[in-house]
């Protein structure tokens, strides 16, 4: 009898190293960020908290699971959402954050804002190690003070810790060329620490967001750490007509074609099951 030996997809692992205000985060084993969303109208409606027990409540889940990053959001992105303004975002982290540094103190703090202010106050603030830029356009959020890109960018470089770059580029190969641009911008400024997210759920269709992940390795071209965050979104429950709650089995199974292809972070709503893809994959 003979057999035949399937040999699974690894990629390389990307070896490198996060300066995160001090602090060192190793990617050569692949990290999982909890996602804590301090927002009333996040898509994942079980994602929202609302009030202090609810916040320490989440800092503590994501810490006990083996999150290494906690990753807070102050303002929506989910499709067709109002924006919170500017002082509202900057309140409602200020509220949230001081109760994540007092309830995990050592834990490594990312924030999701496409403001450059806002940035700059959780960083100076409360000492936040990553900035985790979604990018808002003029055609998704028209009423909202917008900033350019490169406000940002020089915003990120002055404040000296890692920065998330998520296209909304359609396609991989517009997704490479959007990135490198942005990469150039980034080392002319100074900055050192880039990760990059091809954005999955954002200027993309179903097919396309799954056209990106069947290529997702050559972002590895790029030689910098890749983040993927496809939590429960709609290119899971749309495909399988159900909902973001019934979407947990998909989002695992993305998970791991997303590990096999070269992904260094997971953003995650359902942080132990992540923390366990990447255990499992570890062995092969």
């Amino acid at each position: 009898m003979h057999f035949i030996r399937f040999a699974l997809p690894l990629y390389a692992i990307m070896d490198y190293t996060l300066n995160c205000n001090g602090q060192l985060l190793e990617l050569k084993t692949p990290q999982v960020m909890g996602i804590l969303n301090v927002t009333p109208d996040s898509f994942y409606a079980d994602s929202r908290r609302q009030t202090e027990r609810e916040v320490v409540e989440r800092a503590r889940e994501i810490v006990s699971q083996g999150g290494s990053i906690i990753d807070v959001g102050a303002c929506s992105t989910r499709p067709d959402s109002k924006p919170a303004s500017e002082a509202d975002e900057m309140e409602r982290l200020r509220w949230a954050l001081a109760i994540v540094r007092r309830e995990a103190p050592d834990i490594i703090l990312s924030v999701d804002t496409f403001r450059p202010l806002v940035a700059r106050m959780a960083v100076e603030e409360y000492g936040t190690s990553i900035i985790n830029d979604v990018g808002y356009t003029a055609a998704q959020s028209p009423q909202t003070t917008l900033y350019s890109q490169v406000e940002m960018f020089r915003m990120v470089s002055r404040l000296h810790i890692p920065y998330i770059y998520m296209s909304q580029k359609s396609t991989m190969r517009d997704i490479l060329l959007d990135c490198a641009e942005a990469i150039d911008q980034l080392r002319s400024l100074g900055q050192k620490d880039i990760i990059v997210d091809p954005g999955f759920g954002f200027g993309k269709t179903l097919e396309q967001n799954y056209e990106v992940m069947s290529q997702l390795e050559q972002l590895k071209m790029l030689n910098l750490p890749i983040l993927v965050g496809i939590s429960r979104k709609s290119m899971i429950y749309k495909l399988l007509g159900t909902n973001p709650e019934q979407a947990l089995n998909g989002t695992t199974t993305l998970n791991t074609i997303a590990l096999l292809k070269g992904a260094s972070i997971l953003r995650v709503h359902d942080v132990r099951e992540a923390v366990e893809c990447v255990k499992i994959l570890s062995k092969f």
